[in-house]
């Protein structure tokens, strides 16, 4: 390998590693930030709060006796109760609450009111959701949402004619009227396959007719990782002007040769910053939704697209945008789970299962896209961490609200005996899952 490229790679690799650190402690601080604060709230006395596990490479005593520290292991973080056996909470120190009086029990996660114990716990989860709704709110609020009526902004470059300008409001696309985004999105699938149709639009106060690229042209919004696209060096920016010798005017041109291909290898013609190059991808099996709300596999070259302009927006007010959010947030929820029902019931590949690296490559793609892509992974990573940790599985805070439940139900708490057996489980559990997700970044394309 060449010094430039060796050097780009180690550049490469370093923005990945740093940027999932970098995500997951703040993911991490906001979870058990989240535990800490409620607990302190419910009269719970946190002795430690570490953001990684290992060796604290600083560490602070506050007003409240608690010692904030950073660990030299920066994956993953835990608050540390008084009465606790680990930072787990797990267990509790039988020496420690034998030596601690009545009032002293409780400001204990084991001697503190059940309500306080599991407001506690479920506080982690809640403050991802929290993080997540209020980034996507602000994202939203910054960007802004576009105009009710399809009005260009800015016009991405592209091979073909066009006349249309920044400031244009579209009102019709090959006669079909487009009154709305909605209108102009049922429209793509009208439009003949050229590379250039008829344009209405409102320009100065007139109405005008003019030449411009059919609506949703091959155009790469984006490059998945660990794609086809990806390891074919296709770049944001990047339009597809052919496939196999055929060309290709509109996306859905292209996404039917890459269906009847069935995985067969694909060679594009590539059209980026005025010249035309050609590439060859073969197509992977990935997830997609289907009509009723389920998922099924489909071969990808893992690029997204949109249309051929950047739409004018408005500012959306502070309840429009937290509503934003909060869709946001909620959207990604349904998806996590459809896609684990999905594999569960065999509708798509187990490899869709990912661990830590592909997790760590997706985030170092999202950071070399600019800040905004790396903060809204930082969200969407927030609601999938928060959405795991309430699953009923113990060691994760979904089984200690179990545990919780049972003693409401029951009036006592499970037996220590049957306690400590159902973290062993769950811990397996968790190890198996992280070891699979592993296998799977490794050995799965």
């Amino acid at each position: 390998m060449e010094t430039t490229g060796l050097i780009a790679s180690f550049a490469s690799s370093g923005l990945t590693v740093l940027s999932f650190v970098v995500a997951l402690s703040i993911i991490v601080f906001v979870h058990e930030f989240g535990h800490y604060i409620v607990g302190r709230w419910s009269g719970i006395k946190a002795e430690v709060f570490s953001i990684g596990f290992g060796p604290a490479l600083w560490s602070r005593m506050d007003r409240h006796g608690t010692r904030w520290q950073v660990a030299a292991i920066p994956l993953g973080g835990y608050v540390k109760f008084l009465g606790d056996a680990n930072a787990a909470s797990a267990g509790a120190d039988e020496e420690t609450l034998a030596h601690l009086s009545e009032d002293e029990r409780r400001h204990t996660m084991h001697g503190a009111p059940l309500w306080a114990r599991a407001a506690t716990v479920f506080a982690g989860p809640a403050f991802n959701f929290v993080l997540s709704i209020v980034v996507f709110a602000a994202m939203t609020f910054v960007s802004g949402v576009a105009t009710d009526g399809p009005e260009i902004a800015s016009i991405r470059p592209l091979p073909q004619v066009n006349e249309l300008r920044p400031g244009d409001r579209i009102l019709a696309v090959a006669g079909i009227e487009t009154p709305d985004y909605a209108a102009l999105a049922e429209a793509v699938e009208k439009l003949p396959p050229s590379a250039t149709v008829e344009y209405r639009v409102l320009r100065d106060g007139k109405e005008i007719t003019v030449t411009g690229p059919t609506l949703m042209p091959p155009i790469v919004m984006s490059v998945q990782p660990r794609s086809a696209a990806q390891d074919a060096g296709l770049m944001p920016g990047d339009v597809i002007v052919a496939a196999n010798g055929q060309p290709v005017a509109r996306l859905t041109d292209l996404q039917t040769i890459i269906r009847s291909g069935e995985g067969a290898p694909i060679t594009l013609d590539v059209w980026r910053d005025g010249q035309v190059f050609q590439t060859t991808l073969t197509p992977r099996p990935r997830p997609v939704p289907t009509e009723d709300g389920g998922l099924e596999t489909a071969w990808l070259i893992g690029i997204t697209s949109s249309f051929f302009f950047e739409p004018a927006t408005r500012h959306p007010g502070p309840v429009e945008a937290l509503g934003i959010g909060v869709s946001q947030t909620w959207g990604i929820i349904e998806g996590t789970i459809t896609g684990i029902a999905s594999i569960i019931s065999g509708a798509i590949s187990s490899c869709n299962i990912n661990g830590p690296i592909a997790i760590a490559q997706a985030t170092g793609t999202a950071a070399s896209a600019g800040l905004d892509s790396f903060v809204w992974m930082i969200a969407a990573l927030s609601t999938a961490i928060g959405l795991v940790n309430l699953f009923p599985i113990p060691v994760l805070d979904g089984g200690h609200l179990v545990f919780h439940a049972y003693e409401w139900a029951t009036g006592r708490p499970p037996s220590e005996r049957f306690m400590n057996a159902a973290m062993a489980l769950g811990l397996a559990i968790v190890l198996t899952l992280m070891l699979f997700g592993l296998t799977n970044d490794l050995f799965c394309t």
